[in-house]
């Protein structure tokens, strides 16, 4: 028997009478993931634990690299079973990791499965988890429908085939999945293979030669988005970059449409512009923006050029952007062109400011038009979450809220939402008990239901 108990992460009874008469039944609405909307459609039943578990998942094989794991445990050639019970062993003893709670989480939610993880009971975990997928036939849709999900963004980039998701449709699925609008291949110019994304995107339209043409294909793109059900749009960047002009942008684009690699003052400049322009597109189609800032990706050039990018080798970045995101906002603001924002930050240091900042911008066109986006990435731990809402609460406002999303490759993260639902019901429950709120419960739990579900329901045009 695990550590799971009922009242897990529940520390009052004010706190757990939250949780389990408002929380715990709300549906689940996963705003920003990257889940393969390919993998969801075909529906096909799983073989083994591995495959929903391990596969993919680059939280799980950064924590393995941390406890000294050989990589062919991780991403090489041994066995499926061997790289799980190598994953068993290393959660072992990862006290306090995020993972450690989620994957026995996981194992409860999807497998009925409360068997302790450790390197002791893994032989025990992969045979019974396995019998379960075989005697129910697990698939993408029926993990996905026992979470009690309404609603999937996945994100996909500009020149994605969105057929995929106009069949699911079709399918008799209790939820939905719909794509958010991302452009970051088309906005990395410095990258080798920029022609190439290029390319695809000319699949489209034709040729793509200049500024001009390629903000022509972006905005068409956007439209058949948006005949998808698109309603959210995504940009990742290390910082935001300083505006600059389109001739500027012009002239880097050209540059590297020639098959030549731009400096990275050159990429800077495109990207300053780039951002600009998304920005007023999606303000101008009423398409709610996240914007993710503050990661630094792919140090690790051996591994890099080994396995590629989105395999653990990310981190937070010290960029400090604060003024620039304000003269971007600025600029847009004045032009009537400032989209509903959800800006996602990396680097704890930041959260003042960055809520500072947002608190300029507000409008009544939305409860809470600019968003402080939920703890992300590196900070979707219990810390991190926790003093995110306390930095929330001191200078914005709790009830404006769109609450958590999974931001993961695989169908086994809902439980995260329940994490986010528990700590968030328990920092109700504390001050409620301490008398520093009212002890209203009723009122209380519409909020909790709120910031579980129905605020990114409303802000994402879902209802």
């Amino acid at each position: 028997m695990s550590y799971l108990k009922d009242n897990f992460l529940l520390k009052n009874k004010t706190a757990e009478r939250l949780y389990f008469n408002f929380a715990k039944d709300m549906p689940i609405f996963d705003y920003h993931c990257h889940l393969p909307e390919k993998q969801i459609l075909a529906n096909e039943a799983f073989d083994n634990i591995y495959d929903i578990w391990l596969a993919g998942d680059h939280y799980k094989w950064r924590l393995m690299r941390n406890y000294g794991v050989d990589e062919s445990y991780i991403t090489g050639d041994k066995s499926r079973k061997e790289k799980f019970i190598a994953y068993c062993a290393t959660l072992g003893t990862a006290f306090g990791n995020p993972l450690y709670h989620w994957s026995q989480l996981e194992l409860k939610e999807f497998f009925n499965c409360e068997i302790e993880i450790n390197a002791q009971n893994a032989e025990l975990i992969w045979d019974w988890c396995n019998e379960y997928i075989a005697l129910n036939k697990i698939t993408p849709q029926k993990l996905i429908e026992s979470a009690n999900v309404s609603h999937i963004f996945t994100t996909n980039e500009i020149f994605d085939d969105l057929t995929t998701f106009t069949e699911i449709a079709k399918k008799d699925y209790k939820f939905k999945v719909i794509p958010a609008f991302r452009a970051d291949k088309i906005m990395g110019v410095e990258a080798k293979a920029y022609k190439s994304y290029i390319g695809m995107l000319e699949a489209y339209t034709g040729g793509v030669n200049t500024i001009d043409d390629l903000e022509n294909v972006i905005e068409s793109r956007l439209q058949e988005f948006i005949k998808v059900g698109t309603t959210a749009s995504d940009i990742s960047v290390e910082r935001v970059y300083p505006i600059t002009e389109k001739p500027e942008a012009n002239a880097v684009f050209v540059k590297a449409m020639k098959g030549e690699i731009p400096t990275d003052a050159e990429a800077e400049v495109f990207k300053g512009y780039l951002t600009y322009f998304l920005f007023k597109l999606y303000a101008k189609y009423g398409i709610a923006t996240e914007l993710h800032v503050g990661a630094m990706r792919n140090n690790n050039q051996v591994m890099f050029d080994k396995i590629g990018a989105d395999t653990g080798h990310d981190s937070i970045s010290d960029e400090n952007s604060i003024k620039t995101m304000s003269r971007l906002f600025d600029r847009l603001n004045s032009e009537n062109a400032l989209p509903k924002t959800i800006v996602f930050n990396l680097n704890p240091k930041m959260n003042a400011e960055i809520m500072a900042l947002i608190g300029c911008f507000q409008t009544s066109e939305a409860k809470g038009k600019m968003q402080y986006g939920p703890a992300w990435w590196f900070l979707d731990n219990k810390v991190g979450m926790e003093r995110h809402l306390q930095d929330l609460t001191a200078t914005g406002h709790l009830g404006a809220f769109v609450g958590m999303l999974t931001d993961s490759r695989s169908l086994l993260s809902y439980p995260r939402h329940h994490y986010f639902r528990r700590i968030l019901c328990n920092y109700l429950g504390e001050m409620m008990e301490n008398g520093e709120m009212t002890a209203d419960e009723n009122f209380v739990g519409k909020l909790v239901q709120d910031l579980s579900y129905n605020n990114a329901m409303k802000y994402l045009n879902m209802v």
